[in-house]
């Protein structure tokens, strides 16, 4: 089954289509990029697929289901800014994800913090930007999830930072769960990426994994969404 599914997905804000019906499938046991220029509906379709905007017309299922309490169980989620409160400490942070998820392996967890001599008694308001953002994720990917939905996990941060985070989600998501990393730089994420979903003015456009994209097209998925999106 696949574990998310568009079909004729549709979501307006006032008159204007941020999805214009949407088809999609992303099967579990990959890492798919969603990628698109700013604007095309990516992020909003994340919002939909973790029951945070409900759509318009059309469908959206995870696992089989519509996005609702069921579900949220299932979807681990990153969003584009960081959201844990600034005042919490680590152990603050550890203990509020072992009490509001069932699913959060406060083991690994713990060691991932560790490997980056982040302290238990240290507060996210004393952490540096990028540090903020590698606990964030640490959260987000310790949870036995089924559908891991990360929005532009590394825009903003250094390229070192962004080295551990990819190795960290690639190290730490179930080979039966899926991610999709909502990003527009592709030629960071390109390197773990299975699959590809380009999107544009709210349809898809585009869905190939990269391997067959590298053998027809005979180029890398960013010299391609060079090709597809240039101006």
């Amino acid at each position: 089954m696949a574990i998310l599914e568009c079909n004729e997905l549709v979501k307006r804000y006032g008159s204007a289509p941020a999805l214009d019906h949407l088809n999609l499938t992303v099967e579990p046991g990959h890492i798919v990029g969603l990628l698109g220029p700013n604007g095309s509906g990516k992020t909003t379709l994340i919002k939909l697929a973790n029951g945070l905007l409900t759509p318009t017309a059309g469908q959206i299922l995870v696992d089989g289901k519509a996005p609702g309490a069921q579900t949220h169980a299932e979807v681990s989620y990153l969003p584009e800014r960081t959201c844990i409160p600034l005042w919490m400490s680590t152990r603050r942070l550890l203990d509020f994800y072992q009490d509001f998820y069932a699913d959060f392996r406060r083991e690994r967890a713990e060691e991932m913090l560790a490997h980056l001599n982040i302290r238990m008694d240290q507060t996210i308001k004393q952490m540096s930007k990028g540090t903020r953002e590698k606990v964030q994720l640490i959260m987000v990917m310790s949870r036995a999830a089924k559908l891991y939905l990360l929005d532009e996990p590394i825009g903003g941060v250094d390229p070192a930072t962004r080295d551990y985070i990819l190795n960290t989600i690639i190290s730490n998501y179930d080979p039966d769960a899926a991610v999709i990393i909502s990003t527009h730089l592709i030629a960071d994420v390109e390197q773990v990426l299975d699959e590809v979903i380009f999107v544009n003015q709210g349809r898809a456009v585009l869905q190939s994994s990269v391997d067959a994209i590298r053998e027809e097209k005979g180029m890398s998925v960013d010299a391609l969404f060079r090709e597809v999106f240039k101006c």
